[in-house]
């Protein structure tokens, strides 16, 4: 890391702290003149593009995915911070999976899985718009599917 004042390149840490899930504040001093100043660390991710369903395209949006899962859990009983470790997972999820390009049926599987577990009327209200339920019937074939399924079970 160059000093800002001298341009010197040989600096020791003087204190490190987490600056935000994906980044570290560092206090720095220059060994050559003794000027201290603060650089941040930020993990890079790649930039993702979504395949939408009728084949458009747009960049991965994460206030997007929170807005859903938000609405999804309006009114339950799930904290905010169960709800922001979920995106997180997700996030997680797709930048491990190591490409630039998903389709958006990835995250819509991957939020049902994280609600699944999580809690039934918010997975079922989550599922009533990702899987464009038309009718009665459409919940109904949901809810029953939804009581066949053993407890703990995360598989749809």
């Amino acid at each position: 890391m160059r000093c800002p004042n001298c341009g010197s390149s040989d600096s020791k840490v003087l204190e490190s702290r987490e600056h935000d899930p994906s980044g570290i504040r560092r206090r720095r001093e220059c060994n050559k003149c003794g000027r201290r100043f603060t650089t941040y660390e930020r993990i890079e991710t790649p930039h993702l593009m979504i395949i939408k369903k009728n084949g458009d395209r747009e960049s991965y949006d994460r206030d997007k995915l929170a807005k859903g899962l938000y609405k999804a859990c309006e009114k339950r009983p799930i904290p905010v911070e169960k709800i922001e470790a979920i995106i997180s997972r997700i996030e997680q999820a797709l930048y491990g999976k190591g490409e630039r390009e998903l389709k958006s049926t990835v995250i819509g599987g991957l939020v049902m899985k994280e609600l699944l577990v999580t809690d039934e009327v918010a997975y079922v209200r989550f599922a009533s718009v990702y899987r464009s339920f038309t009718g009665i019937a459409s919940f109904e074939r949901e809810l029953n599917q939804l009581k066949k399924r053993k407890p703990g079970d995360t598989k749809k």
